[in-house]
């Protein structure tokens, strides 16, 4: 079965002064990644713009990024939309490209009840030979994958993870126990990390791992190794970066970041507007705090 790794980077889309997608950059920074902490990195995922983003444009970073990084780190595909067909057509279609998995985000907007949640990743999943991660956002979708949805998903062979980001314990603590030992649960939120490690989780998707990738992945492997005291502590460290990371909406904040530490990656494209000059100063503050800047 294959294995994501600890650190999964959610990569941001990097973009050109005209807001094209700026593929050269983005395979500067799938190799930077590879380099400081990720394992494997998510392509065109909520932190890499996918909703402003083409087709086309999509399958051009993948194969961008995969031929950057070649083996040295895992690459996966952000195919989920909110219609089947589509992400069934994207996810084969990368998988044609040669990513390593995809991700599958709860389909948006149409708020499915449960059993067409179960069909919708049931098809992808019959579609595909990749393996596959369910991305459960709430927060974005309108829609919140339960529990019983979730375990009977892990039932199937290609769904192999879940990025849990609902911000609910309980409901990790529930997926957990409901699920096999070989399905890896990653938080999908950087200020949990921790919890969930403590309720079995494996790992993060990350946005924090494109400044600290290294840390995080410390802070893992020192609580895996059972020293929690001093994982524990690079968590509460590096909490108040998780915050500020997402003071307004995400990538805005970690673009702004990524430029004060001197790696750019242009603007965001609308609907999404530039951080503002005070979310800008609690970032800097906040990077200088750390000795980032």
């Amino acid at each position: 079965m294959i294995n994501f790794g600890k650190v999964i980077t959610a990569m941001a889309t990097p973009f050109t002064k005209e807001l094209a997608v700026d593929l050269e950059k983005a395979q500067e920074l799938a190799v930077y990644l590879a380099k400081n902490g990720s394992e494997s990195i998510v392509v065109h995922g909520t932190t890499g713009e996918s909703p402003t983003l083409t087709h086309d444009e999509e399958y051009e970073l993948y194969r961008a990024v995969k031929k950057a990084v070649g083996d040295k780190c895992k690459i996966i595909a952000g195919t989920g939309s909110n219609a089947t067909e589509t992400t069934i057509r994207s996810t084969q279609l990368a998988e044609k490209i040669g990513v390593d998995g995809a991700m599958i985000v709860v389909p948006y907007y149409n708020k499915p009840p449960q059993e067409g949640l179960y069909q919708h990743f049931k098809a992808v999943a019959e579609a595909t030979a990749l393996p596959l991660m369910i991305y459960n956002i709430p927060g974005r979708t309108g829609r919140n994958m339960e529990v019983p949805t979730v375990i009977r998903l892990a039932e199937i062979k290609n769904y192999v993870a879940i990025k849990e980001a609902s911000g609910d314990l309980k409901q990790v603590e529930a997926i957990r126990a409901g699920t096999p030992a070989e399905f890896a649960l990653y938080s999908g939120d950087d200020n949990l990390t921790y919890p969930i490690l403590e309720r079995g989780g494996v790992g993060v998707v990350s946005v924090a791992s494109h400044i600290v990738g290294l840390e995080i992945k410390k802070m893992i492997e020192l609580f895996q190794a059972g020293k929690k005291e001093e994982a524990k502590a690079i968590h509460d460290k590096l909490l108040p970066l998780f915050d500020v990371l997402f003071i307004t909406t995400n990538p805005i904040p970690l673009k702004a970041a990524m430029a004060m530490i001197g790696f750019p990656l242009g603007g965001v494209r609308l609907p999404l507007i530039e951080a503002n000059p005070k979310e800008k100063e609690e970032i800097k503050k906040v990077l200088k705090h750390l000795g980032l800047i």
